[in-house]
């Protein structure tokens, strides 16, 4: 006995297959993992501590040109983006066996655990990483109030 849901699950396999397909199909030029949906990811990947002064943002983000990053910080949100160049023009399409590696404008937003201070935000990038250190604003750092004993 068939239900309502089968038709709806295999147009879902059928899409899925699809985008699946077209990525291999379309050659390097096709990246479905800046696309949304089943095959996006959040990019560049990221940690994110904080101590009592400082947040800290550590993005994996390999093949960018650092003039090619822009970061913007909002009260507490901080946003990358940027374009991640495709494979080198001097390498013809059909050329390539395999292309993984994904290439695009990518955009991600983070947001922080507290406001930062906008004014006084560095980063630096090396060897594939992207540094960004935003000092929290006075409002938001902890303030030791003395009990007074009467």
């Amino acid at each position: 006995m068939e239900t309502s849901w089968n038709p709806i699950d295999a147009l879902r396999r059928d899409i899925d297959r699809a985008f699946q397909n077209a990525g291999s199909s379309n050659g390097p030029s096709f990246r479905t993992a800046f696309l949304p949906g089943r095959a996006a990811r959040r990019y560049p990947l990221i940690n994110l501590a904080e101590d009592g002064d400082h947040v800290y943002i550590e993005a994996l983000a390999p093949g960018l040109n650092p003039d090619a990053i822009d970061l913007a910080v909002i009260r507490n949100v901080l946003t990358i983006s940027g374009e991640k160049q495709r494979h080198p023009e001097v390498i013809k399409p059909e050329a390539f066996h395999r292309s993984e590696r994904s290439a695009g404008k990518f955009v991600r937003t983070i947001e922080l655990p507290v406001e930062v201070d906008t004014d006084h935000v560095k980063a630096e990038y090396q060897h594939g990483i992207l540094r960004v250190t935003l000092p929290k604003a006075e409002t938001a750092k902890p303030k030791q109030i003395d009990v007074r004993v009467s």
